[in-house]
């Protein structure tokens, strides 16, 4: 009998469960059309939004709007960014927590808009708060439409209802168009449940990979609620592929790649990438996975 890891275990035995619990639903998502490559285009749920498979993130161990993109200088940054639109991404990631705004502005001043899928997320707790950041984030990004907004880290169970008032001013946005979806992101198990069961939620950013690193839960325990998400129509994105920066070798990536897409658990995926020389390698990496 040929020897698998405990890893590829899950990663079979969860596909297996999964199309068990989840029915038709499941099945019917597993028979659209074949993803290639890291530059296909994915719908996220029911919102109408598509993205690239692969994403390209602006956070990496960013604290006080410093990340470790921002840390290129707007030139290097710009440099980054257009590389991977170059490539055919279109999903770019941003926060105000990162400090990623105003360069990405700059670096998509000649792209296209309707080629891209601009999620960024607020950390705004009252209704006055979230009104403002919306107006200085289209302000800063030189866009009038953000694809995606976020709650940025929900991390309790009673999100839901704390934080109303900032959900109502988010869904006001999106009735008015100059959001297109809103969501959350969550550190913490309690969080990720109640966003399972919470309608308001379009799109869910969540921590994921087969390492249980920087996770919410058991990869298998994460894998399980992110398949419930999307049985109800909710777009889900995987990060933290890496682990938060843990597990980079080239084997670990692949392995992490193998798992997060062949689990059915993400409508795509985005991570930190830091040089081009990074997104080629991860470009690479995906079509392999997806062979």
């Amino acid at each position: 009998m040929t020897n698998i890891s405990r890893r590829d275990f899950l990663v079979r035995t969860s596909l297996a469960a999964g199309a068990v619990a989840l029915g038709p639903r499941f099945l019917a998502a597993a028979e659209q059309p074949k993803i290639a490559c890291g530059t296909d285009l994915v719908e996220l749920g029911k919102t109408g939004v598509k993205t690239s498979l692969l994403g390209m993130g602006t956070g990496t161990h960013g604290v006080r709007r410093s990340s470790n993109q921002v840390k290129l200088g707007e030139a290097g940054f710009v440099k980054l960014i257009r590389h991977g639109i170059d490539r055919g991404l279109t999903y770019l990631d941003v926060a105000d927590q990162y400090g990623s705004h105003i360069y990405l502005r700059s670096a998509i001043r000649e792209v296209d808009r309707d080629k891209i899928f601009l999620q960024t997320k607020t950390r705004a707790l009252t209704a006055d708060v979230a009104r403002v950041d919306i107006e200085r984030f289209r302000h800063e990004l030189g866009v009038d439409v953000i694809d995606s907004m976020l709650m940025h880290c929900m991390t309790t169970a009673t999100w839901p209802t704390d934080m109303r008032p900032v959900m109502d001013v988010l869904s006001n946005a999106k009735e008015k168009g100059i959001v297109r979806a809103v969501g959350i992101s969550c550190h913490g198990w309690d969080p990720l449940v109640a966003s399972t069961g919470c309608d308001w939620v379009d799109v869910q950013l969540a921590r994921v990979n087969p390492f249980g690193s920087a996770m919410d839960g058991k990869p298998e325990d994460v894998v399980g609620q992110l398949r419930a998400m999307r049985a109800k129509g909710k777009g889900v994105l995987g990060m933290k592929i890496c682990g938060g920066g843990r597990n980079t070798t080239a084997e670990q990536r692949e392995e992490s790649l193998r798992f997060v897409l062949q689990s059915g658990c993400v409508d795509a995926l985005v991570i930190g990438m830091e040089s081009p020389q990074q997104i080629d390698e991860n470009l690479a990496l995906i079509e392999k996975v997806l062979q």
